[in-house]
């Protein structure tokens, strides 16, 4: 089946008025289409000031899209939405739509527009729109409660270590300076960096920034299941995994992609983020000369970071024994990040060693 496209809409070409929940239409062929009119034009909704490119496509949650502000959006059903400008999440009690069917409307719509589907078949999407913002989305009855939408945004200014550091990632005064100094060496010389962390931490920013950092020539190749690296460097390139189409073929995984990246001559090879049996290449790929790469990992503290990559590794029918001499030997420093309100900071920094039964332990860093 041909895969379907989409057409950006001028809002100024509008003919006609279409009911706010349901975001522009997705074609099977790139043709002028009418245009819905602004977001919540005569409905009650404000769209807010503009600010962030494609905010319109999101309809109804428009105006928060556009706030440079907010960093998450969450819909759980057609009458809660909850919003975190920074400080935490807070609801919004004065915003709902009008019903279920025309919420679901909204996200088969968002999910299209970031080129996959979701239906009853396929209830659950991930997708990414414009530049970096990422949109999951869940429909019943996986939902019970009604169609679920989880939008993460990222700021408008692409991450540098510098901005991170002005933020207090790596905390105030001299052990600021101390703690940006050792990240910069371990940038230069081309450590293996793996990022850990919560959700929600401040991960893909750090190696975004990190990336940023790198030398100018070094070509990156960043492997990822829905683009979210947003690097500002003149060699980036990025890999994003494909849906299977509807009749199941077509599926490209991270494992796959990951192969490919090798046979592109990368001088820096990044995992946005490790979640499954890929662990198991890029350990491979790490310990073969890829020197300077890097990845990202949920956990909870520092100390789960070796049980999480042997429960990964078991995915690939790794031992816990091969994880630990893999890693050892892969990943030079653990960078793991926490948040604190609406603070990120750099928590704690580790290297991994063998325990004496030769499983994976973690060695705290300063």
């Amino acid at each position: 089946m041909a895969r379907r496209q989409t057409t950006d809409i001028d809002p100024d070409e509008a003919a006609h008025e279409r009911e706010p929940f349901v975001a522009a239409p997705v074609l099977s062929a790139p043709r002028p289409v009418p245009a819905s009119p602004p977001p919540g034009a005569g409905t009650g909704f404000d769209p807010g000031p503009p600010g962030r490119a494609g905010a319109s496509d999101f309809g109804p949650l428009a105006r928060y899209v556009r706030d440079p502000a907010v960093t998450d959006v969450f819909v759980n059903g057609p009458d809660d939405l909850w919003v975190d400008r920074g400080a935490g999440l807070v609801r919004q009690a004065d915003w709902s739509c009008p019903d279920e069917a025309r919420l679901r409307e909204l996200a088969v719509a968002i999910v299209a527009r970031g080129g996959r589907h979701i239906d009853e078949a396929t209830p659950c999407a991930d997708v990414r729109l414009h530049d970096g913002i990422r949109v999951h989305a869940a429909l019943p009855p996986i939902a019970p409660r009604g169609t679920l939408l989880s939008i993460r945004i990222p700021p408008l200014d692409r991450p540098r270590l510098d901005s991170l550091t002005a933020s207090g990632l790596f905390g105030e005064g001299a052990e600021a300076e101390s703690a940006r100094a050792f990240i910069d060496d371990a940038v230069a010389r081309r450590a293996n960096l793996l990022i850990t962390g919560a959700g929600g931490s401040g991960k893909t920013t750090f190696l975004s920034a990190l990336l940023a950092s790198a030398d100018p020539g070094d070509r990156i190749i960043a492997v990822e299941d829905v683009a979210e690296l947003r690097v500002e460097h003149p060699h980036f390139i990025a890999l994003e995994t494909r849906q299977p189409n509807l009749e199941g073929a077509g599926g490209v995984g991270l494992d796959r992609l990951l192969r490919e990246a090798l046979r592109m001559r990368p001088d820096r090879l990044v995992l946005g983020e490790c979640r499954g049996g890929e662990i198991r290449e890029l350990l491979a790929a790490l310990n073969t000369g890829h020197d300077g790469g890097a990845g990202t990992l949920h956990a909870n503290s520092l100390d789960d970071v070796p049980a999480r990559l042997e429960a990964l590794g078991s995915l690939a029918a790794m031992s816990p024994e091969t994880v630990a001499r893999q890693a050892v030997s892969a990943i030079g420093l653990v960078l793991h990040l926490e948040r604190r309100g609406a603070t990120r900071r750099l928590d704690a920094v580790g290297r991994f060693g063998l325990d004496p039964a030769g499983r994976l332990r973690v060695e705290s860093v300063g």
